[in-house]
C-alpha cells in the first residue's frame, strides 16, 4: 500500500495510540507527519510535535553558539531557541526573509523553533512504508532519522525531531527533560 497525502486535521485516535497515528485496519498503522523542504529536499516530522507555524523574526543572538542555533525569541512569554535545520544538515542556503518559515515545536516540556525553507503538506504513512535508515558511519548520524518513505515517486527523509532536538549536540534540553523522552 503506497502512502497517501492528505491536508485533512488529524482524525481522533484509538485509546492505546497516539493522536499522530490513525487505525487503517486491524493490522496497520499510520502515522501524520508534516512535510518540509531544506534546500532540494523533502523532509517530515511527527504533527504531534508541531505547535505552530510561523514567518521568521529577528533572534536574540547567543555568544559562541554553533552557527546552526540562530539564537532565541520571546513567544508569548516563552524564551525559545531558534535552529537552523537547513545549516544543522548543510543543505540548501540560509537566507532569511518574509519567506523563510520557523515550525515551533514541543519537544518534552520545552518549545523549540526550526528553521526551514517551506512548508509542504500533512501526509499519513503507512508503518509498512517507512524503509529503514541507511548507515552513513562517521559521516552522518542516522540516529536522528525515523526512515525513509516515497509519495508520488519521490523520496521523504522522516526526521526523529524528538532524538535531534534531545541530543547532547544541540544541548537545547536539560538532562533530566532528556531522560523522560526516552521513556516515551
Amino acid at each position: 500500500m503506497q502512502a497517501s497525502t492528505q491536508t485533512n486535521a488529524p482524525k481522533q485516535a484509538g485509546a492505546n495510540r497516539s493522536d499522530s497515528q490513525v487505525a487503517v485496519n486491524a493490522n496497520e498503522v499510520q502515522h501524520e507527519f508534516l512535510t518540509f523542504v531544506l534546500g532540494s529536499e523533502n523532509y517530515a516530522l511527527d504533527i504531534m510535535t508541531v505547535k505552530e507555524i510561523r514567518g521568521y523574526e529577528d533572534v536574540t543572538k547567543i555568544a559562541n553558539a554553533p552557527a546552526y542555533i540562530k539564537g532565541v525569541l520571546n513567544l508569548r512569554g516563552d524564551i525559545v531557541p531558534i535552529v537552523d535545520l537547513r545549516l544543522k544538515f548543510d543543505v540548501g542556503e540560509a537566507t532569511y526573509d518574509e519567506f523563510t518559515i520557523v515550525i515551533m515545536l514541543m519537544v518534552g516540556e520545552r518549545i523549540v523553533g526550526i528553521v526551514v525553507d517551506e512548508v509542504s503538506d500533512v501526509i499519513k504513512v503507512n508503518e509498512s512504508d517507512v524503509k529503514a535508515p541507511p548507515e552513513f558511519g562517521v559521516a552522518f548520524d542516522s540516529a536522528y532519522l525515523h526512515g525513509l518513505t516515497s509519495i508520488n515517486d519521490q523520496m521523504i527523509i522522516l526526521v526523529n525531531i524528538q532524538k535531534l532536538i534531545s541530543s547532547d549536540e544541540l544541548g537545547l534540553l536539560d538532562a533530566n527533560a532528556n531522560k523522560s523522552l526516552e521513556q516515551e
